[in-house]
């Protein structure tokens, strides 16, 4: 049995990423491929737990070493319970988020060392990249505005400054300048179907 492809998608607030997951999802159906659709940080229960510490705001400091520790535990979490097993046995693995989100949050919008990050990565999953990377990427006035119009209560990143989220795109889109191979750029500002075509066209190209 050959492996499955491991594809994640990235974006700031409101890129659109988990309607995109749900129509990569279908669309690889389609043509009988088995999916796990997941996230980060989460996707199995005990990385949910991390992930509620990480994302419920609070009254102690977080500080950013331990915001990306914090994220690699539940990364390693999730790894070794559900991704890693389910691309083992042939399944496509579609998450939102992975590393690449820390280094362009923890990295770009923190200040966080990337040689921290680094090694991090090296250490949690130094075998395992992704086969393609979607960076859904749209101006982060926009991309706020849609999170707004979701509703609901904010998590600890949707309650930052612009600047901080101007600082993660910046960061996403140089992440995609040094990795044209893997990190495939989609513009995420234009209307829903223009946008599933491109993932369309990168998912075909994995095929």
């Amino acid at each position: 049995m050959s492996r499955g492809r491991f594809i994640t998608l990235e974006g700031i607030e409101g890129a659109g990423k988990s309607t995109v997951a749900g129509f990569a999802r279908d669309w690889l159906h389609a043509r009988g491929i088995r999916v796990v659709l997941t996230r980060e940080p989460g996707g199995t229960p005990l990385a949910e737990r991390v992930r509620d510490i990480v994302l419920t705001p609070g009254s102690e400091i977080i500080t950013p070493e331990a915001e990306a520790l914090l994220m690699f535990a539940a990364r390693a979490i999730h790894l070794a319970n559900l991704v890693r097993p389910a691309l083992e046995r042939g399944e496509w693995v579609i998450s939102d988020r992975f590393t690449d989100a820390t280094r362009a949050y923890q990295g770009g919008g923190r200040g966080l060392a990337l040689e921290l990050i680094e090694h991090l990565a090296s250490v949690v999953h130094g075998d395992l990249s992704p086969d393609a990377t979607l960076l859904l990427d749209l101006p982060v006035r926009e991309g706020l505005a849609r999170a707004r119009d979701r509703g609901g209560a904010r998590d600890r990143f949707e309650q930052e400054r612009q600047a901080f989220f101007e600082r993660v795109r910046a960061s996403y889109l140089a992440l995609a300048q040094r990795n044209p191979g893997r990190i495939h750029l989609i513009d995420a500002s234009r209307p829903l179907e223009a946008v599933e075509q491109s993932v369309a066209a990168c998912l075909e190209a994995l095929l």
